[in-house]
């Protein structure tokens, strides 16, 4: 529903250019185009010695070498083989390369071969990676490291990528106080706003952290409305049923739309999805782990649509308990766990809820436990998702 509704919202999509230096991680604005073919000309795949396949087995006069580099050679003719490097222009005449192991010198210079060779063995074709006008990378695509190779090999010092989403972040509740400051029993530092801005940054926006907000309407509203001023306004706290629970009803006095009010995973059933005059906004539950989660689940793919990412997506992996586990039915619970070095043993974290930030900190995934499923034994698989 999430990424239904905000493809269809009438988003622009801003561009502006960036070093090839500072492309990683960008959301690519146009495609990439091969400038020529690739390779540009016949290379050889490996060191040895270029031939015609009709010529071994037999004995070959070597005639030179041929380097990477190298501008290349005079045709081949036959009986002749001229040693060649992995990378080197394949000589004219030519139609196979012996890999050096195979070829034995003999003591006039001579190499001799007695093994077959099949025609186009060990030859990287011209344009057999890419045709000259082909695309190497599309638009949508949020640049890794190869293909900012593709946009080095294409000379493309400047990139065209999407600008990144602006996106508020306002925490909500009495008893938040400032990381800074010294809390008393009662209450908590804004742990939540500082999760969200690394949570948002890595996800290609930029954050913007709101001061918080007390559970009054005459403190909140002006925050929410600063925050709808944003590309994208994510709230945690104040969105479940309580008394003070005062955000979605202010949220909607300010216009916002409500797409979803609860969802059935825990931890997080609280959340809610709506929007504002085209822009996506989120009410996360207060609680960090619930609040982590989902995040993952349904404002990183909506962040990364309006960022321009073309196909948003969830890596799940798949594991297999080390220890029985079990959970009540129902709900779709997402549950800290650690993966082992193997990526196969999964082990179940015990912790005291979504609060639990220690028990977060030593999770690097989270289990998924199906809502119809009660129980796991050892060695039985599940899905996982790795922690962002």
């Amino acid at each position: 529903m999430v990424l239904e509704t905000v493809r269809g919202l009438p988003l622009e999509w801003a561009k502006e250019a960036v070093s090839l230096g500072e492309a990683h991680g960008r959301i690519l604005a146009e495609d990439v185009r091969a400038d020529r073919d690739y390779p540009a000309l016949e290379r050889s795949l490996r060191d040895g010695f270029a031939v015609r396949a009709a010529d071994v087995p037999g004995v070959l006069k070597v005639r030179g070498e041929v380097r990477a580099g190298d501008a290349g050679q005079t045709p081949l003719h036959a009986g002749e083989a001229i040693e060649i490097m992995t990378g080197a222009p394949v000589p004219a005449g030519a139609d196979a390369v012996v890999m050096v192991e195979h070829a034995a010198r003999l003591e006039d210079g001579r190499i001799q071969i007695e093994q077959t060779a099949e025609a186009g063995q060990f030859l990287n074709k011209r344009a057999a990676e890419a045709a000259a006008g082909a695309v190497l990378v599309s638009a949508g695509v949020k640049l890794d490291a190869s293909h900012i190779a593709s946009l080095a090999m294409t000379g493309r010092g400047q990139v065209p990528v999407f600008r990144k989403p602006r996106v508020a972040i306002l925490a909500t509740g009495d008893e938040i106080v400032p990381v800074e400051e010294q809390p008393a029993p009662h209450q908590i530092r804004n742990s939540n706003s500082y999760m969200l801005a690394s949570l948002v940054n890595a996800s290609g926006g930029l954050a913007t952290i709101l001061p918080v907000a007390a559970d009054t309407v005459e403190l909140l509203k002006p925050l929410l409305a600063l925050g709808l001023t944003h590309d994208t306004l994510i709230v945690s706290g104040g969105v479940s049923a309580g008394k003070y629970d005062l955000v979605k009803p202010t949220l909607r006095s300010l216009g916002v739309e409500f797409h979803f009010e609860r969802v059935r995973v825990q931890p997080g059933q609280p959340t809610a999805f709506g929007t504002c005059e085209g822009k996506p906004v989120f009410g996360l539950p207060g609680n960090p782990g619930s609040t982590l989660i989902t995040y993952q689940l349904f404002a990183r793919p909506a962040l990364e649509l309006i960022g321009g990412m073309a196909e948003p997506f969830l890596p799940l992996l798949t594991a297999r308990f080390s220890a029985p586990f079990k959970h009540k039915l129902g709900l779709t619970r997402f549950l800290p766990a650690r993966l082992a070095a193997d990526g196969e043993s999964l082990e179940h974290i015990p912790w005291q809820g979504s609060s639990d930030v220690p028990a977060l900190a030593r999770a690097n995934v989270f289990l998924i436990a199906d809502h119809d499923r009660e129980r796991w034994a050892v060695g039985d698989s599940i899905r996982v998702m790795l922690k962002p």
